[in-house]
């Protein structure tokens, strides 16, 4: 997994980066396949502003999150991508197991 880190009016820290790190092991465990991870994040006023896409096969998964808070911020990003990459998961296990019964009733 490649992650890229950027910050708009922001410097990225080494504990920021860390934290990113760690908090993003969590979308591996459920799903091996991830190819890329683009991190943005953005001070707007008092809003932590944290955008993430990951790329998958065949597929970019968006999520954005934001907070008064950057760790929040981050929090609550790794969350959304969590459900979504899960999701897209069972999507694909499911679109691959009706394939394959399909594919049986043809014979």
């Amino acid at each position: 997994m490649n992650l890229h880190l950027t910050g708009h009016q922001l410097p990225i820290t080494p504990a920021i980066r860390e934290y990113v790190a760690t908090k993003l092991q969590r979308i591996t465990h459920h799903f091996d396949h991830v190819i890329d991870v683009n991190v943005i994040m953005s001070v707007e006023k008092l809003q932590q502003k944290v955008e993430a896409t990951v790329h998958v096969r065949g597929k970019d998964i968006f999520c954005e999150s934001s907070a008064s808070d950057m760790y929040a911020a981050i929090d609550g990003l790794v969350d959304k991508l969590d459900r979504n990459i899960i999701k897209h998961k069972e999507k694909n296990l499911a679109q691959r197991h009706t394939g394959a019964i399909k594919h049986q009733s043809a014979e």
